[in-house]
């Protein structure tokens, strides 16, 4: 679904970086790739698209800054919540609410799977469609609950605020966790897909790293990418591409990427990225759019 907001939420955003940053690139969701550099800007415009159709609350403006294709700062604007979601890698993430002072953020810690607030999102193929809703049956009577917010960037930065404890989803895109993985991650959250892989839209998992254990388990033996087979009809899904089977991925290195900075000057959120030798300085400018374990599963949670 597309509106013609995303569309013009896209061409603000990318007008705005041009004229800060007319040498980097842009990645957006609705025009692609554009331009060559070392620094490239990963935009979704409007997260969320059927929640804003629908004048639900759960839509967003997400924005990331990739520097040598290392995910080095994001922003999430949540407009109808009235709050911004930011993080810098190596400083930690933070929930500015308007009128309120920053707040730091940590994902929740210490919950077993079977006290875990889940949240995740389905996707418009039918055959897809099938198979989430036999994995969230699967899931459901081994978890506190399931939540279906309608916006990966949304439902990340709510791992890392601590309101929700883990998030699963098949399908998303790039754009879609670019910013709210690294607010999650620089949170506490692990990030990853299946027996290492990274996050893709194969699938895509943020936890607390003792939960993220958990509920990868649960998902891989649930088999949740075996929709493509249902959608091909030939065969067995495609292997890994990387990483060793059964491996769990942590957060991301950012190995020399110090003094990279990220200050507020209302309405623009100003990304610095003063790493060695570069002298860079750039602007991310959201848009004012808000005005128009196999068998031990459920041990530790018998009896309560």
């Amino acid at each position: 679904v597309v509106t013609e907001m995303d569309r013009a939420a896209e061409t603000l955003i990318s007008e705005r970086i041009r004229a800060e940053r007319p040498g980097d690139a842009i990645l957006g969701e609705e025009s692609g790739q554009s331009g060559q550099g070392r620094v490239r800007w990963i935009v979704d415009p409007l997260d969320g698209t059927v929640n804003y159709l629908y004048g639900l609350a759960d839509w967003a403006v997400s924005i990331a800054a990739e520097v040598a294709g290392q995910v080095v700062a994001g922003v999430v604007a949540v407009p109808r919540h009235a709050e911004v979601f930011t993080a810098v890698a190596g400083q930690g993430s933070w929930l500015h609410p308007a009128g309120g002072a920053p707040v730091r953020l940590r994902c929740n810690t210490g919950v077993p799977l079977c006290r875990a607030l889940v949240a995740t999102g389905f996707g418009y193929g039918q055959a897809r469609r099938v198979i989430q809703g036999e994995v969230a049956a699967a899931v459901l009577p081994l978890v506190r609950d399931i939540r279906r917010g309608g916006s990966c960037a949304v439902d990340l930065c709510s791992v890392a605020a601590g309101r929700a404890d883990a998030y699963y989803e098949r399908g998303v895109n790039y754009w879609d966790y670019a910013a709210g993985g690294l607010i999650a991650t620089e949170a506490g959250a692990w990030l990853g897909g299946l027996s290492g892989r990274p996050p893709s839209s194969e699938l895509a998992i943020a936890a607390d790293p003792g939960l993220f254990g958990e509920l990868h388990d649960l998902l891989a033996s649930l088999n949740p990418e075996r929709d493509a087979v249902l959608a091909r009809g030939d065969g067995p899904p495609d292997p890994p591409r990387s990483a060793s089977p059964g491996a769990t991925p942590g957060p991301p290195p950012f190995a020399g990427l110090a003094g990279i900075r990220l200050r507020r000057t209302p309405p623009r959120w100003r990304i610095a990225l003063g790493g060695p030798g570069t002298g860079a300085f750039a602007q991310a400018l959201i848009p004012p759019i808000w005005s128009g374990r196999r068998r031990g599963w459920g041990r530790r949670c018998a009896g309560s």
